[in-house]
């Protein structure tokens, strides 16, 4: 078993503070990427490049060794519900939803986190600050939903919020799974794995539900593809997983909370010209304020 377990260390906080921040600027950069490419077909390319990617660099660079078939299974069923329904649901989500407002909804995962581990993992209890934290941000997003709710009379828009919810759940389901299992093995190789498999799991998602006749090769989407393979997946995906092993669940959800943050102040500063209050761009939508 990892000797930093119960002992964290400050590299598990430097990547806990990568993933707040990074992950802050994918749900933009998700959001303009969906917008002119088949969302399902847009998530497994971005995965489908970025597990390999890392999976190589382990096994070479890093001298990592393939895990058990054991430890290979409990990796599939954690990249299918952190990737195949988590990330890419979301992803799927925003072609119909702001990149703000599915930021907010994931921010709400720190509040699976703890309803699950309360179920099954006693030995993991929320602290009295982390509730506080919780409490304070649930309540920001009510006040944020009440903000918009003549927004939900579209059948759309009801079908995106929804789904968020739904890709949010897996996920959280995804990563107190992992976080059970995850103990004697390498982190990174584990992320690049999680990637692989929930790729893979994507190609029948794709072929069944994409529209192929929207493949679009602008600039926008290959940058915003580059960007999520390497920063957002190689990166982010990585550090998370490493924070995850070598840090308590309920304190590495709370990076939720920090992500819609970075994003109202990233679109601000890229839109600022055009824009009232950072506020406003909370809920950006392509083609739109």
């Amino acid at each position: 078993m990892n000797s930093t377990l119960g002992k964290p260390s400050i590299f598990g906080y430097l990547a806990l503070a990568f993933v707040c921040i990074v992950w802050g600027t994918t749900y933009l950069a998700l959001r303009i990427g969906v917008a002119q490419f088949p969302p399902f077909l847009f998530s497994m390319l971005r995965f489908l490049t970025a597990g390999p990617i890392l999976i190589i660099l382990m096994l070479t660079i890093g001298k990592a060794k393939l895990p058990s078939k054991d430890a290979l299974i409990h990796q599939a069923i954690s990249g299918f519900f952190m990737v195949t329904l988590g990330i890419s649901i979301v992803g799927w989500a925003e072609v119909y939803i702001s990149s703000g407002m599915a930021a907010i909804i994931c921010s709400l995962m720190p509040v699976w986190v703890i309803l699950i581990n309360l179920i099954i993992n006693a030995d993991e209890k929320p602290t009295f600050l982390i509730l506080v934290g919780l409490a304070i941000g649930f309540s920001g997003i009510l006040m944020i939903f009440s903000e918009h709710l003549p927004d939900f009379a579209n059948s759309n828009y009801q079908l995106g919020i929804l789904m968020t919810f739904v890709g949010n759940i897996c996920w959280a389901l995804g990563s107190v799974w992992i976080k059970k299992r995850n103990h004697s093995s390498n982190p990174f190789l584990n992320a690049g794995l999680q990637m692989l498999f929930g790729g893979l799991f994507l190609i029948p998602i794709s072929l069944a539900l994409d529209d192929y006749s929207k493949i679009q090769w602008t600039n926008e989407v290959i940058y915003s593809l580059v960007y999520l393979s390497l920063i957002g997946s190689v990166a982010g995906y990585a550090c998370y997983s490493y924070a995850i092993k070598n840090l308590p669940m309920t304190l590495v959800s709370l990076y939720a909370y920090i992500n819609p943050i970075v994003a109202i102040l990233l679109g601000w500063f890229i839109l600022r010209a055009s824009l009232k209050t950072p506020l406003t761009l909370l809920f950006w939508r392509r083609g739109g304020g």
